[in-house]
């Protein structure tokens, strides 16, 4: 235990090159914990955007303008929110889906096909037995935007209990998603 006058003498001592060492001590450890705290909150809000745009919420009024300009941008890649996606060839060679048929069910809105230069990709988990799930032809006539039906598809829906569509779509249950997307496009 130090005594008052070995306390003093050892301020008495101290030279003024250990007073700024320790005045630079102090500042540096401030400056890390609030370039620390900087660095943490920009992360908690990186990954709250990310949240926002990978794992959407149904609102009132369906998805937010934000969302949907996000899902429009080139800078998300097609595979980082739709899920596994391939093109023509893919189908073919991998399930033996002619070219002339994806292509007929394209242009006839059987399944979501997603516009990516050079030709569409569609999303792998719309098809059952290689051939399009029932009722994916009238959920996407509901959606003025392929892009946003599949997500909404692929999203849990509270108008169907938290259940996904894609996987009741898989299930043949088409007519309670129909009726769910119907009734989320008149929101």
């Amino acid at each position: 235990m130090l005594t008052g006058n070995t306390a003093v003498a050892d301020l008495l001592s101290a030279t003024p090159q250990q007073a700024i060492h320790d005045d630079l001590t102090a500042l540096a450890t401030e400056f890390v914990r609030r370039l620390a705290a900087d660095a943490a909150h920009r992360s908690d809000e990186s990954a709250r955007e990310a949240a926002s745009l990978t794992a959407p919420t149904e609102g009132p009024h369906g998805y937010t303008a934000l969302k949907a300009r996000d899902l429009q941008s080139d800078c998300l890649r097609i595979e980082d929110w739709a899920g596994q996606v391939a093109g023509p060839t893919y189908l073919e060679e991998r399930f033996g889906i002619p070219r002339s048929r994806l292509h007929w069910w394209q242009r006839h809105n059987d399944v979501v096909a997603l516009r990516k230069a050079p030709q569409a990709r569609v999303p792998l988990a719309q098809f059952v037995d290689g051939r399009p799930a029932a009722g994916i032809r009238q959920v996407l006539s509901v959606f003025a935007n392929p892009r946003l039906a599949w997500l909404w598809v692929t999203s849990p829906s509270p108008r169907l209990d938290g259940r996904i569509p894609i996987e009741m779509l898989r299930q043949d249950l088409a007519a309670e998603v129909i009726l769910a997307a119907r009734d989320f496009s008149s929101t």
